[in-house]
């Protein structure tokens, strides 16, 4: 059997559920994942509906495209609409500004692109060395150290950066501050352990006694961490643990923290709807002045709307509602005419639920 299919093992899930209706406290305990494969998981194989009563998973803001704070899309928009042509990922395309999309720029004339990676803008730039590109780089840790590559690597004249690469470990920190949100333990996103480890995790148990399960995105790596999770509260722990150990380590992936350290500073950063964290964010580091757009083209956003009226976007993403509490769940916003970020990307909470 594929290790894969392993971890999909209909007999098994329903093992391990049954294990965790025995453990279940009889009072209510909530477990908090960021993740948006974790969600697609969790939703696709029906898993909440295998947990007990006094058991909710909650998905936190896992979801890279989510996340993006309008003023930066504006930003992009702004680049597009002076003539500059925008490299970026699929989903970043449609996702809404304060008063438009990419989408809408790209309808109305502007050189908008779709790409894989930042050295699909390189190989742009290097063959249209008439047009001035700009990489739209947003994700997590793990989509940072590909950009890091191709920042490092002297890329063409013609090509500048647009970063907006955010980081996990700050937005988890900001979910033990909503007051009434309750958390009594996290899930953390195994693709972006692959990259930092476990350490920047031990915060939570050492700190703030919150039991933390590092976790693959198969169905029963999900059954597997709430197991785990169930079984700490039990015993009045707070440890760090790692379920995910097919994949993640304690020290994570070296070399790619290297390069994101070379070429990136640790700053402050905007969320969408959730305002500014603390140490959340990357941004070029002055050695590479002449390749952050930001700086290279003098951008200023003046005014900036994250949330459409009504749009609960904001209170989804950190998991104190769920998708059919917004009023304008699958109403006015719907995935081919999404009002907010969460219904655009196949990583969001909302378009997920949707299907």
């Amino acid at each position: 059997m594929k290790e894969q299919n392993k971890f999909r093992d209909p007999v098994l899930a329903k093992k391990v559920a049954e294990q965790i209706r025995k453990i279940a406290p009889s009072y209510n305990v909530k477990f908090c994942h960021v993740c948006g494969t974790h969600e697609w998981t969790i939703t696709h194989y029906g898993l909440r509906a295998m947990l007990p009563k006094t058991v909710d998973v909650i998905a936190g803001p896992g979801c890279p495209v989510c996340i993006l704070p309008a003023a930066e899309i504006d930003e992009a928009i702004q680049l597009a609409l002076k003539g500059i042509t925008i490299a970026t990922f699929g989903d970043v395309i449609r996702v809404p500004s304060s008063e438009s999309s990419l989408q809408e720029a790209k309808a109305s004339g502007a050189d908008v692109r779709v790409v894989y990676s930042p050295a699909d803008a390189v190989e742009m730039a290097k063959k249209e060395t008439d047009k001035e590109f700009v990489f739209f780089a947003i994700g997590f840790e793990t989509t940072a150290p590909s950009t890091a590559i191709e920042v490092l690597g002297k890329p063409p004249k013609n090509l500048s950066f647009l970063v907006s690469h955010r980081l996990i470990p700050p937005a988890m920190e900001l979910l033990l501050g909503v007051g009434d949100l309750h958390i009594d333990g996290f899930i953390a996103p195994g693709h972006v352990s692959t990259i930092i480890g476990l350490k920047p995790y031990e915060i939570f148990p050492k700190a703030y006694r919150m039991p933390t399960i590092v976790a693959g995105f198969e169905p029963l790596d999900i059954l597997f961490a709430v197991s785990m999770l169930l079984k700490q509260i039990r015993g009045n722990e707070a440890k760090l643990e790692n379920e995910y150990t097919r994949s993640v380590n304690w020290e994570g992936n070296v070399k790619a923290q290297r390069l994101i350290e070379k070429a990136f500073n640790v700053v402050d950063g905007s969320w969408r709807g959730l305002g500014k964290l603390p140490t959340s964010a990357l941004a070029l580091k002055e050695d590479y002045d002449e390749l952050d757009a930001r700086k290279k083209y003098d951008i200023k956003i003046e005014h900036s709307r994250d949330l459409m009226p009504g749009c609960q976007c904001h209170l989804v993403m950190i998991g104190k509602i769920k998708p059919p509490e917004c009023p304008l769940f699958m109403k006015a916003c719907m995935p081919h005419t999404p009002k907010g970020a969460c219904m655009v990307s196949i990583e969001g909470t909302c378009r997920i639920w949707a299907k």
